[in-house]
């Protein structure tokens, strides 16, 4: 099977060990830069250009877009959809999750756990949703920030609204959460692949630090997840229509509450926690579905 990856560096571990599993297996997978990508659009002729070159037919592309090529990478993975590729995440569903509010609106509609959160436009409304909250302390989020960047966590009323009134002046949009004191700095991620979690781990922030994200200096350790935990996962993939990803989660007094869904999980952290080859299933999960012919999003919102 001939595979197409989406990804601006063929370095990454993520990325090595996707093509050394498909390698190994049998096929071939071909790393292509995002933003060497072009498309030309006519009608019933979708073409998919690469330095220049059109690029030859693919059985399936896996997309490794980075946060701050969202709407490119997705406009050349679009291409692909509508050649008829197979995608294992597709367009729309990367698109849910890389917005943090749309992601939280689509979770709660289904009924999963996530923690008290608010959004608004003024920031002369702080103190209000900063109390809608139960804060301070609160989490003040960017919404389409990744790997622990554009999180603040405010102890303060006065820190708080300083720091929302900061954003909001830059003129980037953020969210407000309740801050799960019980869950002490760490949180779960549950790697999903073809709706079933196939690992999970324990994160742990460095000291002094409220983030547990391993891009920041945390740890990981190989953790036995509650079945409601699993369901949770589960059912937070399924409803984000995606087929990889990984649910962050926190232990809170009422449950596990989801802070992510990752559409680009990382997989160093979590192969090296449990020893287990998530890059080869992902292969497999691919070309098993692949032959299908091209997917259809799941989920909605």
């Amino acid at each position: 099977m001939k595979i197409a990856m989406l990804a601006r560096n063929a370095n990454l571990y993520s990325h090595r060990r996707l093509k050394e599993a498909a390698e190994a297996r049998g096929h071939t997978l071909d790393i292509l830069n995002t933003l060497r990508c072009t498309v030309h659009i006519a009608s019933h002729r979708p073409q998919v250009f690469y330095n220049g070159e059109a690029v030859a037919a693919y059985d399936a592309v896996i997309p490794r877009i980075g946060a701050s090529i969202t709407n490119y990478g997705l406009a050349i993975l679009r291409q692909f959809e509508m050649r008829g590729v197979w995608s294992l995440n597709e367009s729309v569903a990367i698109g849910r999750s890389r917005d943090k509010l749309r992601s939280l609106q689509i979770l709660a509609k289904h009924g999963l756990g996530l923690p008290l959160t608010a959004y608004a436009n003024d920031p002369k409304a702080a103190e209000e949703i900063i109390k809608a909250v139960k804060g301070p302390p609160v989490v003040i989020k960017l919404i389409e920030g990744t790997q622990g960047i554009g999180v603040v966590l405010a102890e303060t009323m006065s820190s708080a609204k300083s720091v929302i009134e900061a954003f909001r002046g830059a003129n980037v949009n953020i969210l407000v959460q309740e801050f799960i004191k019980e869950a002490g700095g760490t949180d779960i991620r549950a790697l999903v692949v073809g709706g079933k979690v196939v690992a999970a781990m324990q994160r742990t922030g460095a000291p002094d630090e409220f983030r547990s994200n391993l891009h920041r200096g945390g740890s990981a350790k190989v953790i036995k997840i509650t079945p409601e935990e699993r369901s949770t996962a589960v059912r937070a993939a399924k409803h984000m229509g995606l087929n990889v990803c990984g649910v962050d989660m926190l232990r809170s007094n009422h449950g596990p509450v989801i802070m992510e869904v990752n559409s680009s999980p990382g997989l160093e952290g979590i192969e090296s926690a449990t020893g287990k080859d998530i890059a080869g299933m992902i292969i497999d999960f691919t070309t098993a579905n692949a032959k299908g012919g091209a997917n259809r999003t799941k989920g909605k919102g």
